[in-house]
């Protein structure tokens, strides 16, 4: 029997893809060079598959990995009158989260181990589509990981959206961000070679704070691409506070900065994937 996930997953092909013993499913969309979209809390919602469409029209093969939550599921249906579900609904996959080996939420100087995946998803991908390299974006909980995967050189497109790990429970874990000494080196060195990363936050979001920005210019440099929008840009009717660029708290009209925002990455990618 077809469900509403099912429509909100129409046209992606299921994968499944083992690395080092672990395997994950993922959605495979679109063609040309390979992006990797990594979905925030609490999984790929229609807002995330939504933007995957966008970037797979945009002249991609995206590959949505699905790393916890129930594919497809809406976790907001009717909007913000649903913010309570919503919120239970992204507890329960954050609980899941914080108990998963895979994912490091409040250590220090540490990339989650699941990158080693996604690394290796990445490279599949490249081999798969071709092209000068490949792209990522992580959101949320997942936004740091387009930076742990960077240590490879087929990684050339790396979007930090609204990266919320390690936890801001302290200033310290405000002002890092989930990425080992080893990795982050490795991606200056790249940085210092052409490599670019770009960032997207509210400027107001607690999850995201600002001062995660501020080390990733002071470690970067000239590098790091950070745009950061004013509260009162995100779309009023999302479940959360302004938090989630691309998806929840996106104003999906022309001149709108959210809208921008999307469309800079969008461009962003084009520009390093060789996308005309």
């Amino acid at each position: 029997m077809s469900t509403a996930a099912d429509s909100v997953l129409e046209g992606f092909e299921r994968r499944d893809f083992a690395h080092d013993g672990v395997t994950h499913r993922h959605y495979v969309i679109g063609s040309g060079p390979a992006v990797i979209v990594i979905a925030e809390i609490p999984g790929i919602t229609p807002k995330v598959a939504g933007f995957a469409r966008r970037v797979a029209d945009a002249g991609f093969t995206v590959f949505l990995p699905s790393l916890f939550g129930t594919d497809g599921a809406d976790p907001n249906p009717n909007g913000i009158t649903d913010a309570a579900r919503a919120g239970g609904v992204m507890i329960r996959a954050l609980g899941k989260v914080c108990v998963s080996r895979e994912f490091t939420v409040l250590a220090t100087g540490r990339s989650s181990p699941v990158v080693s995946w996604l690394r290796a998803l990445s490279r599949s991908a490249h081999a798969e589509c071709g092209g000068p390299g490949t792209g990522a974006i992580g959101m949320c909980l997942t936004g740091g990981f387009a930076l742990a995967m960077s240590v490879d050189d087929t990684m050339l497109a790396p979007v930090l959206s609204q990266p919320s790990l390690p936890f801001g429970i302290t200033p310290g874990r405000r002002r890092t961000i989930d990425i080992s000494p080893d990795d982050l080196s490795r991606v200056q060195t790249r940085c210092a070679k052409g490599l670019q990363v770009m960032g997207a936050r509210f400027e107001g979001d607690v999850l995201s704070p600002g001062g995660r920005f501020d080390f990733l210019r002071e470690h970067l440099g000239d590098a790091f691409i950070g745009v950061e929008l004013p509260d009162e840009t995100a779309n009023s009717e999302g479940a959360l506070p302004p938090h989630s660029v691309v998806t929840e708290h996106l104003v999906d009209a022309p001149g709108e900065p959210t809208r921008e925002a999307l469309d800079d990455i969008i461009a962003f990618f084009r520009e390093k994937l060789g996308v005309a």
